[in-house]
């Protein structure tokens, strides 16, 4: 019989991948924990016209879509914030405002399968909603930078803009579809933005404004009331420690998209370096109801371990393990004991379970990554104590046993 392999575009974790990833997104929640924000989770499937409404039909294609048997159209979720908006709009429209909150899970894309994209991938995020002042953005901003540094990474480029002064100049010039101009800025396409807007009046100002880099550049262009939210944001930061490079050129190419936005990147991942992309939206209108102020941004998660695997950075491990070995089987029953008063402390503990010898045991204990093994041997049992191994520097000695857990912790 034929083996049965993984869905294409899918992965399998090994214990040692999925610590790491554990430890990763620990990091990063406990950095949306200090800023407030509370979890929820959603249906991994949806329907699929809560997609199609937000992005349009042609997602459809880039979706894993399918018929229920009671003909229902489904889809596995393809990204979080719909979804999460969606519960916004059927059951939290009356909670106190701002609601601020996080989400984690996987999502589903069909797209050909190629070096740090997958068929099934990992977004966490989180929205913001019921404010709009500038504060109130500069945090959610300073949110996604901040979670990145507590994750680990070191060189990541946070850059800010604001689609409302690019939309306007668009007005300005009579364009009809800003939005196919917006999706052209959004790939980098300088020349088919420069094709499009050929021989149009205001066309040599508008493409001076993708290039500014000063806000100072910025308003003698349009005016300083175009700019003065985008420069308010940027000053707010500056208060919150967050180091943000001003880039008018960041656009989107979906019409609820209003205002501030910003993108987060890790240059050592080259041409696929976006770690995080956010701003404003619309979208509550479009799923039922009552138009309130949102924000929020999505963090790729599996982008954020690779960037952080080429800076050659990752959290540490914050319970380091602790592997006890039992000095022949007349031994085990203490060891056993031990071990469980040693978890019941907090300790994450590791037994031998296969009744090898001491010095195979310490390999076991080596291959695990054990900071200390804790030997339990007759003669020092009998004086209420152990034998603890640091597994780095090999150093032994006799440690009390109502004093081990302060000596390994």
């Amino acid at each position: 019989m034929a083996s049965i392999g993984k869905p294409r575009g899918t992965r399998d974790f090994t214990p040692e991948e999925m610590e790491r990833r554990r430890r990763v997104e620990t990091a990063l929640r406990e950095v949306f924990r200090r800023y407030g924000y509370r979890e929820v989770a959603t249906p991994t499937m949806e329907h699929l016209e809560l997609f199609t409404l937000k992005s349009g039909e042609a997602i459809v294609e880039e979706t894993y879509a399918f018929t229920d048997k009671s003909g229902r159209e489904l889809a596995l979720r393809p990204e979080l914030t719909a979804p999460v908006m969606r519960f916004y709009v059927e059951q939290m429209q009356m909670e106190p405002k701002p609601l601020k909150l996080l989400y984690f899970g996987n999502c589903f894309r069909y797209d050909r399968p190629q070096a740090g994209r997958y068929r099934e991938f990992w977004q966490m995020g989180c929205e913001l909603i019921g404010t709009r002042t500038p504060e109130a953005l500069a945090e959610l901003i300073a949110l996604a930078y901040h979670a990145l540094r507590g994750a680990g990474l070191e060189d990541i480029l946070l850059r800010v803009g604001d689609l409302a002064p690019l939309r306007a100049l668009l007005d300005d010039m009579g364009v009809e579809d800003a939005a196919a101009i917006m999706r052209l800025i959004d790939k980098g396409d300088r020349a088919g933005v420069e094709g499009a807007l050929a021989g149009r009046p205001g066309a040599d100002t508008f493409l001076e404004y993708l290039d500014c880099a000063e806000a100072a550049a910025l308003e003698d262009l349009v005016g300083k009331e175009q700019t003065s939210r985008l420069t308010g944001v940027l000053d707010w930061l500056s208060d919150m420690d967050t180091p943000a490079r001003l880039d008018p050129s960041i656009a989107r190419g979906l019409d609820y998209y209003t205002g501030i936005v910003f993108e987060i990147d890790a240059p050592a991942l080259g041409a696929e370096k976006q770690l995080c992309g956010g701003g404003e939206y619309s979208l509550v209108p479009l799923l039922g109801g009552t138009e309130t102020p949102t924000a929020g941004f999505a963090l790729g998660f599996d982008r954020i371990l690779l960037a952080l695997e080429r800076e050659g950075r990752a959290p540490e491990e914050k319970e380091p393990l602790v592997y006890v070995t039992p000095v022949g089987e007349d031994m085990l029953r203490p060891a056993a004991r031990l071990a469980h008063r040693l978890r019941r402390q907090g300790l994450r503990v590791d037994m031998d379970l296969m009744r090898r010898s001491v010095s195979k045991s310490l390999q076991h204990a080596h291959r695990l990554g054990a900071r200390h093994a804790v030997i339990v041997g007759a003669d020092e049992w009998a004086r209420d104590a152990v034998v603890v191994k640091n597994m780095a520097s090999g150093e032994q000695r006799e440690v009390a046993v109502k004093e081990l857990a302060a000596v390994i912790w």
